[in-house]
């Protein structure tokens, strides 16, 4: 049943309820079916303001991610054309998994066009209203971006250094803390990251006897590129993100006699 059709049923039972009142107990009666039919409807006429609050609410709860993931995944093209596919795709991506299923919870049975609009530009005006850290902090070079990052985790309590430029098999830094050791590659790019990094700090990770692994950048990565992490396990980090990044351990399922149970990663 629509919000309309339930409308329009409370509307038609209670002025059936209230008519019936209103002959046996007259005009104290109809007043107040009245009142009742005044309030129904100026219920329902509230009601998109009320949506759009209870957005706007859980979106606030994200709003420093979601600030740090659209800086992330917009970036200019050789061309000089500001490029917000990604951003673009992790809009939606929160609207469905976070907005959508609270709406359906609250009785929001239907998303239109209209009010997924009003969702999308929720989404965009409580993201680029967080003030973030001027991202010129980060060095452009490389190898300064790396220690520029090694810092920020020992800022976080991690005992951390970076590798020697050679040999280093994918890994930038390497650092500790509660007895989980972390391999980081460093990416300071102005394009989204892809494959390639995720692929590089996976072989790394056992390599240096990591528990976990990590690519941190200024800029997005590429659909593919998430993927792949997901499945690895591999973190994709903006370079703020490290001053809240805790230690986790990977710990391996116990094996059963129906076989071996996949990995979950556990906080220490």
């Amino acid at each position: 049943m629509t919000e309309t059709s339930r409308l329009v049923a409370r509307l038609f039972w209670t002025s059936v309820i209230g008519g019936c009142l209103a002959f046996w107990f007259g005009p104290p009666a109809a007043a107040a079916t009245g009142l009742a039919l005044a309030a129904l409807l100026a219920h329902r006429l509230d009601r998109p303001r009320r949506i759009r609050r209870l957005i706007r609410r859980v979106t606030r709860r994200h709003a420093r991610t979601l600030a740090l993931r659209r800086r992330q995944e917009c970036f200019v093209d050789a061309y000089g054309n500001l490029i917000q596919d990604g951003w673009e795709r992790e809009r939606a991506y929160f609207a469905e998994r976070s907005v959508v299923p609270l709406l359906e919870t609250h009785g929001q049975a239907e998303i239109d066009d209209a009010l997924w609009e009003d969702i999308l530009g929720i989404i965009e005006a409580v993201a680029a209203g967080v003030d973030l850290p001027d991202e010129s902090e980060a060095p452009e070079d490389g190898i300064a971006y790396e220690r520029y990052c090694a810092a920020q985790l020992r800022e976080a309590g991690w005992q951390a250094r970076a590798t020697r430029a050679s040999g280093d098999q994918g890994a930038d830094i390497v650092a500790e803390q509660a007895g989980v050791r972390l391999v980081v590659q460093c990416k300071r790019y102005a394009k989204p990251v892809g494959n390639g990094a995720v692929q590089e700090i996976a072989a790394a990770m056992p390599y240096w006897s990591g528990d976990m692994a990590a690519v941190v950048s200024n800029a997005g990565f590429t659909p593919a590129a998430r993927k792949l992490a997901a499945a690895a396990g591999v973190l994709l980090l903006h370079h703020d993100d490290l001053a809240a990044l805790r230690p986790v351990r990977r710990v391996e399922a116990r094996r059963t006699g129906r076989g071996a149970k996949g990995s979950t990663l556990v906080e220490r």
